[in-house]
């Protein structure tokens, strides 16, 4: 009898060995696919031209926005069409803290604080996170489509506060956006000159680095939120607005939290987009900005951050290769000649992305990629079959 059980336990723990060896494997892997991908991210500006480093550091800014809407839609599970007014709040704030008085674009009697940009960014994300605030009484009692509509109109009311606010935005014209640097080191020009592997730093080499930077930084802020027990709280929320009540989690309160982080990480964003574009202009931040945000989450996939980072790379970056490669894409051409404009090849084009992904893929592409890792991370036998637990053994007296 003894020798039968040492048999049986023998061969179920040869059995297990390739299925515990598994975990084992992924757990490997993944830390080395994030230190390869890490490790050409930083090695990017040495290799890839300017046009690459602009389309990057835009790509960064979206990142930072979508992690922050997803946060929102994808982990609480209210709809925000409100995140271009929280951009544009960062925006309009980190312009007027940083920039000097005095005229531009053709308004002579533009105010600005002068200070240096690194308080105007924390301004920008205080700012937005204010106003987040400022309507998270609404938020918290609002849900679905009525708190989609409310929160429209925010956008709406921006546009014509910030058209009219022209000593701070320059009205319909806009003004240009104050150059970044932090303790003296400029991002916006090449003072001081700096080289890399004989490589010139210049301004987009600087700003390819800081978006980065800060788009790690939103990344990892965002997952250890998630992790933690407010993060559990708020998914909670996502599934069952009446179990997360029973459970002891204060509905309204943590509703609330959640629209001013996302709020914050738009204000954020928002102060990015402008260094990416150049300048602030009132429709720059439209109620197409708010809807690309949502296409990037949906895209990317709802409650995931490393889906909201891969919807923004797709949305963003699109739009902006279709224009540098319009002369060879069929269909698509260049501004002021025929055919389709690079622009609307683009919402065209990822337009149809989310019809398939619904259709096909409902957790988008965090989703697909966590399909094609379980597939490839299976573990195998040598002769190729997938390895399966040992069904345990029945006793016939029973």
């Amino acid at each position: 009898m003894s020798d039968t059980t040492a048999t049986v336990d023998a061969g179920a723990t040869t059995a297990d060995r390739p299925a515990s060896a598994a975990p084992r494997r992924r757990s490997v892997v993944k830390p080395l696919l994030v230190a390869a991908l890490l490790l050409f991210l930083l090695a990017f500006p040495l290799y890839f031209d300017e046009f690459w480093l602009r389309t990057g550091f835009a790509v960064f800014a979206a990142v930072v926005g979508a992690i922050g809407l997803n946060l929102l839609v994808g982990n609480t599970g209210q709809l925000s069409l409100a995140h271009a007014f929280f951009l544009a709040v960062g925006a309009v704030t980190y312009t007027f803290v940083s920039a000097e008085g005095g005229a531009a674009l053709g308004v002579t009697d533009l105010a600005g604080l002068g200070l240096p940009p690194i308080l105007g960014m924390i301004a920008g994300v205080l700012a937005a996170g204010l106003a987040g605030l400022l309507f998270s009484p609404i938020s918290a009692r609002l849900g679905g489509i009525y708190l989609g509509v409310a929160s429209l109109a925010l956008v709406f009311i921006g546009q014509h506060v910030f058209n009219s606010w022209t000593s701070v935005t320059g009205g319909f014209n806009g003004r240009p956006v104050p150059e970044f640097s932090l303790f003296g080191f400029s991002f916006g020009n090449d003072d001081p000159e700096l080289f890399v592997m004989g490589v010139p730093f210049r301004e987009s080499e600087r700003l390819w680095y800081l978006g980065l930077v800060i788009a790690v930084a939103a990344y990892v802020f965002a997952h250890n939120v998630l992790r933690s027990r407010a993060g559990r709280a708020i998914q909670t929320l996502r599934d069952s607005e009446t179990a997360a009540a029973v459970m002891g989690v204060n509905v309204q309160a943590y509703k609330a939290r959640a629209f001013m982080l996302s709020s914050m990480y738009a204000g954020l964003a928002g102060v990015l987009y402008a260094l990416s574009i150049g300048s602030i202009a009132p429709e720059s931040f439209g109620l197409l900005l708010s809807v690309s945000y949502l296409a990037m989450i949906v895209l990317g996939g709802l409650g995931s951050v490393a889906g909201a980072a891969l919807g923004a790379l797709f949305v963003t970056a699109l739009p902006l290769l279709f224009q540098q490669y319009a002369d060879v894409l069929p269909f698509v051409s260049g501004a002021g000649q025929g055919g389709i404009a690079a622009g609307e090849a683009a919402l065209y084009l990822y337009g149809l992305a989310i019809v398939l992904v619904i259709l096909f893929e409902p957790a988008g592409l965090a989703g697909l990629a966590r399909r094609i890792s379980s597939r490839f991370g299976r573990a195998r036998r040598p002769g190729g079959k997938v390895t399966r637990p040992p069904t345990p053994a029945t006793d016939s007296s029973t």
